[in-house]
């Protein structure tokens, strides 16, 4: 019975620690990874391989990978503001 009480709460500890990763992955510094979490949080059906493409394009930076980056998740779908907040995030450092 010790076991198990042991077991559960280290499963509920690592659940609370895991949890505040999670928690904190939004407001994590903009990158490629960023705009990439973004993205599908904002647009969960949007396709990750479009996204993940499109954010490395984006974290080139300039207008030029600006443009392309959210010319991509356009065609997927993903909704103007989305888009544009993603790439600028993308861009960022």
């Amino acid at each position: 019975m010790k076991l198990v009480r042991r077991i559960a709460a280290a499963a509920t500890g690592l659940t609370l620690a895991l949890g505040g990763v999670v928690a904190l992955a939004p407001t994590a510094s903009a990158t490629p990874q960023g705009c990439f979490y973004y993205v599908l949080e904002n647009k969960p059906d949007a396709d990750p391989q479009i996204a993940e493409d499109a954010c490395l394009i984006g974290a080139a930076g300039g207008q030029a990978a600006f443009q392309s980056c959210y010319r991509l998740l356009r065609e997927d779908y993903v909704p103007a503001v989305i888009a544009g907040n993603a790439c600028r995030r993308a861009a960022q450092e």
